[in-house]
């Protein structure tokens, strides 16, 4: 996968770099950055994953959470700053519903397949579920409730919910890394586990792979519109479906490769961690990097996102509740997220 990935990167990234000096097509140029951030994604978990083992289990948890879904950062704060909010919000439904849905559900297909019944840490699971309640369900369900007849209030009330949903992000890091990471297995993998990389070619990489991803991401999002048009495409489907997948392609390998080998509590911690941070991480910092450039985001989704979102947390909620997973399980949530796929196409 790694060899294909660079692959990849070699020769999107020439073509594209190329493409933007002469000018070429909107659609080609689209393709070209979707095909060099994909890899770049990849590159930067590996760095991420490197630096997080140097640091140790807590200050990588840290790590983990803040550039986890730096893509998703980059191109959310490029988006907002040409006032794409609707590309924005999209994204953000996109990542948390294909995190939920096609990772998870890919996970646990392919995993079924290979092992009729997987266990994972049930307490995790379902602490992961409720944080997920929290985080979508609630935070971003009330402020459109609340302002329905009220749209002034939207930006009082975004700020307001994106400060909650980021402290109580931070207190969960601080349950499951500290007070109780004895539950959470994925700390006890990232000790026994080498670094690839050592700690300065990682910094390196990291920085590197962040520039490059910008770079892309600034002609993806130059883009979009045109793109929009051109191929009858709704820009909330580019968002929910396109800008979500290739932004979560790497994690979206990381998490079928664990499941593969029956490693389910990684595979399910790599779909439910990112939509969390998503929701109550990225989501939020963006809410407040809005304020700061006069580009201000609010929480009030549509109403077919918030259903999106709000069916998605609680379809995995009840898939992992038992602590087991089988292919049928996964192929449900595949078939969840095809037909929420379909929804958002005819949008």
């Amino acid at each position: 996968m790694q060899k294909l990935l660079t692959g990849m990167l070699v020769i999107a990234l020439p073509l594209l770099i190329i493409g933007e000096i002469l000018h070429f097509a909107p659609v080609l140029l689209f393709t070209l950055s979707c095909l060099t951030i994909i890899p770049l994604a990849g590159v930067m978990g590996r760095a991420t994953e490197s630096i997080s083992i140097h640091s140790g289990p807590r200050v990588g948890g840290l790590l983990n959470a803040t550039f986890g879904n730096a893509v998703e950062l980059i191109i959310g704060f490029l988006a907002l700053e040409k006032g794409l909010f609707d590309v924005v919000q999209a994204s953000i439904t996109g990542s948390i519903i294909g995190n939920l849905l096609l990772v998870a559900g890919l996970s646990f297909l392919v995993g079924g397949s290979r092992h009729p019944i997987q266990k994972f840490n049930k307490v995790a699971a379902t602490t992961n579920s409720s944080m997920m309640m929290l985080g979508v369900v609630i935070a971003l369900v009330i402020p459109a409730i609340f302002t329905m007849n009220k749209p002034s209030i939207a930006t009082g009330i975004s700020l307001g919910v994106a400060g909650v949903s980021l402290i109580l992000y931070i207190l969960g890091l601080y349950f499951s890394l500290v007070t109780h990471r004895n539950v959470f297995n994925y700390t006890h993998d990232m000790e026994e586990e080498e670094a690839e990389w050592g700690m300065r070619r990682s910094l390196i990489v990291l920085l590197a792979a962040t520039l490059v991803v910008a770079f892309a991401s600034e002609i993806l999002v130059g883009t979009i519109e045109t793109v929009s048009a051109q191929l009858h495409w709704s820009t909330i489907f580019i968002g929910v479906i396109i800008v979500a997948i290739i932004g979560n392609a790497a994690e979206h390998s990381s998490a079928v490769l664990m499941a593969w080998k029956n490693r389910m509590d990684i595979a399910l911690e790599i779909a439910v961690g990112s939509s969390l941070q998503i929701a109550m991480f990225v989501a939020p910092v963006l809410v407040f990097a809005g304020a700061l450039i006069h580009r201000q985001l609010h929480l009030v989704f549509s109403w077919p996102e918030i259903a999106a979102m709000s069916l998605s947390v609680l379809l995995i909620a009840f898939l992992s509740s038992d602590g087991e997973s089988n292919w049928l399980e996964g192929a449900m949530a595949l078939g969840a997220y095809i037909i929420l796929g379909i929804g958002f196409y005819f949008l």
